[in-house]
């Protein structure tokens, strides 16, 4: 018996390209936040989430059938089994570049409310009483969460 068919070799192949590919754009994220520069990060954010969605998409479908992938080649399976492997490890690196990134922007965020309440609660003293005039309310600082 032969095994895997050419349907399924390709298949295979399809899928490791697949994880390469956001393997390789999800590591050059990681190295952007790594670096402090989120701009560079945007700019293939589009191809990332339409080949995360593809990536899902795709393993769901092997989670759900293991055998369209049982009978192939050893060396595909070794092949996919690695692809993935360095993908999950892009992944933690992305997503502690982002915890990072995130962390310090909140702080900025909380920084910048901190001293825009100081800032507007000092009032300056007028006349022989010094009474202070009323402050004005203090407003929230919020973030974008689509930013």
């Amino acid at each position: 018996m032969i095994q895997g068919s050419s349907a399924q070799q390709a298949r295979i192949q399809e899928l490791i390209t697949l994880t390469e590919q956001l393997t390789g754009l999800l590591a050059e994220q990681a190295k952007a936040f790594e670096a402090r520069r989120p701009q560079d990060a945007a700019a293939n954010m589009e191809e990332t989430a339409r080949l995360a969605n593809l990536y899902r998409h795709e393993a769901a479908k092997v989670r759900a059938n293991p055998a369209q992938i049982a009978d192939a080649p050893l060396e595909l399976r070794v092949r996919l089994v690695r692809a993935t492997e360095a993908f999950d490890a892009v992944l933690a690196r992305q997503g502690r570049a982002l915890t990072a990134a995130k962390t310090i922007t909140e702080g900025l965020v909380h920084a910048i409310a901190h001293e825009v309440a100081h800032q507007r609660s000092r009032g300056a003293s007028y006349g022989p009483g010094g009474a202070k005039p009323n402050p004005a309310p203090v407003t929230a600082v919020t973030l974008n969460q689509r930013a």
